[in-house]
């Protein structure tokens, strides 16, 4: 039901919709398929399906960057939607299952089933060394006609994930929510997701920020990547001028949320034994936008954050194993 502000939603998600195969074998198996232990290598279809193939048993469940983090705000009692693109196949529907299941709205472009829903197949040795092999498939396809137009509009934020934008098609979707999500009078904010994402992306990124993006997220390096400086303090004094709000993550150093009157600090949460760093600014990125669209100020939507972020990465995987509402301060 919408709410005094016509919004049904806190986060709306736009991202690769891709599900984890994680699967267990010893080294023998990474050297009959030839790959490189400990990598994240892109795969074509045919790769990607030998590979799925001779896994044997694995574990399947929805991934992809921005679906974790509107999990995440699900997690935290948020409401949230998610629009992506998949293939009426098995990994298809395992995807939709799974964000249904967490309470998260899914509004699927349409099918294009030559082209197989888009997986990462994740193989776990002995040692704990994940090698990945990301096959984007379908989920790379999306365009303007896939974006939900009604949900984006009901969303207090929109929430597009960087790792989509290496098709026009994709860069077109992305500038079509935005432009639906401010005619609504929502918030626009954007990932840059990864360094190399940004090195392909730089000159789109950087109009994106100055021209549509209300709330930037950004790890360290992928800032300074942005404004192509080593120099941390400059790419901070950089974003101040092009976005009112960017928020820093600097892995055990916390993070930094940068407005225009100044910067926010954030400590890290403390972890016994970090395990996997996976999806650790996916979910800082959750709490972050559950804080602010509930009401939090900048300082305890950054406390959420580094909640999440300190779970996520103490465990494998990148989705929480509790119910992040139980760690919120204010429960």
């Amino acid at each position: 039901m919408p709410r005094a502000d016509g919004s049904r939603f806190d986060v709306v998600g736009i991202g690769n919709a891709l599900v984890d195969v994680i699967s267990h074998a010893d080294d023998s198996f990474i050297e009959r398929q030839a790959l490189t232990k400990g990598s994240m290598t892109l795969v074509d279809t045919d790769r990607a399906l030998h590979l799925y193939r001779a896994l044997g048993s694995a574990v399947e469940m929805s991934g992809g960057s921005a679906a974790n983090t509107v999990s995440g705000v699900a997690s935290f009692g948020g409401l949230g939607a998610y629009v992506g693109k998949v293939s009426s196949d098995e990994l298809g529907e395992v995807f939709g299952h799974d964000l249904h299941a967490v309470g998260v709205h899914f509004a699927p472009g349409a099918h294009l089933d030559e082209i197989p829903t888009g997986r990462c197949i994740i193989v776990v040795t002995p040692d704990a060394q994940r090698t990945m092999n990301t096959y984007l498939g379908v989920s790379s396809y999306l365009c303007p006609d896939d974006v939900d137009e009604a949900v984006v509009a009901e969303g207090r934020v929109l929430y597009m994930e960087g790792y989509l934008f290496d098709r026009d098609d994709a860069k077109e979707a992305f500038r079509h929510a935005a432009r639906i999500a401010h005619r609504a009078g929502r918030q626009v904010s954007l990932t840059l997701s990864d360094s190399f994402c940004v090195d392909r992306h730089r000159d789109d990124f950087r109009a994106l920020v100055e021209d549509e993006v209300d709330v930037l997220f950004a790890n360290e390096d992928e800032l300074c990547s942005l404004y192509e400086t080593e120099n941390f303090e400059a790419a901070v004094a950089s974003v101040r001028r092009d976005s009112a709000l960017a928020v820093v993550t600097r892995g055990p150093l916390g993070a930094a949320i940068v407005t225009r009157d100044g910067i926010v600090p954030i400590a890290a949460e403390p972890v016994d034994h970090v395990l996997d760093t996976t999806g650790a600014g996916d979910l800082f990125a959750a709490g972050f936008l559950y804080g602010i669209t509930n009401g939090r100020s900048l300082s305890e939507a950054g406390r959420l954050g580094a909640i999440a972020a300190s779970e996520v990465i103490s465990h494998v995987g990148p989705r929480p194993l509790v119910e992040l509402r139980s760690l919120d301060p204010r429960s």
